[in-house]
């Protein structure tokens, strides 16, 4: 397949720029070669036209010189006068100028996409410095994150995710922006800063989630949207919110998707989301992603089977390793580089939980409960958490 691909991608781009040529070559024999036959110099035009879509100011210029000498040649060869007729005439100039215009496209096509390239390296540098590399121990938890964009494709993808070592415990988010482009790089950075922002002064963690769906809904288009989800880390536990994203995998002596109790849409749509809290035995690891991951597909179109996939993965003992080898797993399950961005963010406690060490009401309410905002309690909906 790589073979075939490699046949393609050489000789299908030396055929592009040959067949220009070779067309008009055709077009311009029966004028050479055929008595009788008036050359029509004006059809010649589709070689410089076809060639400025694709190729560059060069290539342009060369079929549009070589158009013109084939022009030039049919009229020379059927013995028309040294003052060639009106019609004649006014075909040749209608060459002339359309391939000097097709020259002019091929300039502006050429500038244009150097000033993408270099706009999108700069957009790429931009989303390197709002999604820094983390490998360090924060707040006793080992954090390590991963980035992964795709190997073609100009776009810049709206993966975003952020820590904050709060009063209230270390906090984790990992969200998605809809879309592909420099738009969800500026509404990904905004939701950064706002989740800086508020991640400190912010006690409960629903609020929290509220708190910065009404900062960033004012910046968003009619059909933007930012999927989320929020996490605490305090002894023994982890405490979730989720807005329409990916549920986090928990992997250790089980594998368990925590899942919310009950869905909540994403931010910027008027998110109401709850609380639910999650055991994180001694040795347990947490798994934050994007839809990169959960969604790519093998060529029969079957979603990566993450729960398999990411308990064999995560068994390497430094999460480095345990994050090179899921992504390893994901890219031998597509065959081939992802086709979009995946955020991975892994986090373990540094030493075995023991009680509460922040005396915060969620933390001290009973196991199988949570506080709702208005501090009455509720079910927690995962069943062993």
């Amino acid at each position: 397949m790589a073979i075939r691909e490699g046949w393609r991608e050489r000789w299908g781009a030396r055929v592009s720029r040959v067949l220009p040529l070779t067309v008009c070559s055709v077009l311009a024999a029966p004028g050479i070669f055929a008595a009788g036959w008036e050359p029509a110099a004006a059809m010649l035009l589709i070689g410089p036209m076809a060639s400025c879509v694709r190729h560059g100011v060069r290539h342009t210029a060369a079929t549009a010189g070589w158009t013109v000498l084939l022009a030039v040649t049919a009229g020379v060869t059927r013995s028309f006068p040294a003052a060639p007729g009106p019609p004649f005439l006014v075909e040749f100039l209608v060459l002339l100028a359309g391939g000097a215009l097709a020259v002019v496209v091929a300039a502006r096509q050429s500038a244009g996409a150097v000033a993408l390239a270099r706009a999108t390296e700069v957009a790429r540098a931009a989303q390197g410095a709002i999604l820094r590399p983390v490998s360090e121990q924060i707040g006793g938890i080992d954090v390590c994150t991963r980035h992964h964009c795709p190997v073609q494709g100009a776009t810049v993808a709206g993966d975003v995710y952020d820590i904050a070592h709060t009063p209230y415990g270390l906090r984790v988010f990992m969200g998605d922006v809809r879309g592909h482009d420099l738009e969800a790089l500026r509404i990904s950075a905004g939701v950064i800063g706002a989740f800086r922002d508020l991640a400190y002064t912010t006690p409960r963690l629903p609020d929290l989630a509220r708190a910065l769906d009404a900062r960033i809904t004012p910046e968003l288009g009619p059909e933007d949207f930012v999927t989320a989800v929020f996490a605490e880390f305090a002894p023994g536990e982890v405490r979730l919110v989720n807005c329409g994203h990916p549920a986090p995998l928990r992997v250790g002596q089980r594998v368990k998707l925590l899942e919310p109790p009950s869905p909540a849409v994403p931010l910027g749509l008027g998110s109401k989301p709850v609380m639910h809290r999650g055991w994180l035995q001694p040795g347990d690891r947490m798994l934050f992603y994007t839809d990169g991951l959960s969604e790519a597909r093998d060529a029969d179109g079957a979603d990566f089977p993450l729960s398999e996939g990411a308990a064999d993965a995560l068994a390497e003992p430094l999460a480095s390793d345990a994050l090179d080898a899921l992504y390893a797993r994901v890219t031998e399950h597509t065959g081939a580089p992802l086709a979009d961005d995946v955020a991975l963010m892994l986090c373990q406690p540094a030493e075995p939980t023991g009680g509460c060490a922040v005396p915060d009401p969620v933390c001290l309410a009973p196991a199988n409960t949570f506080s709702s905002p208005s501090g009455s309690s509720a079910s927690s909906a995962s069943g062993d958490r």
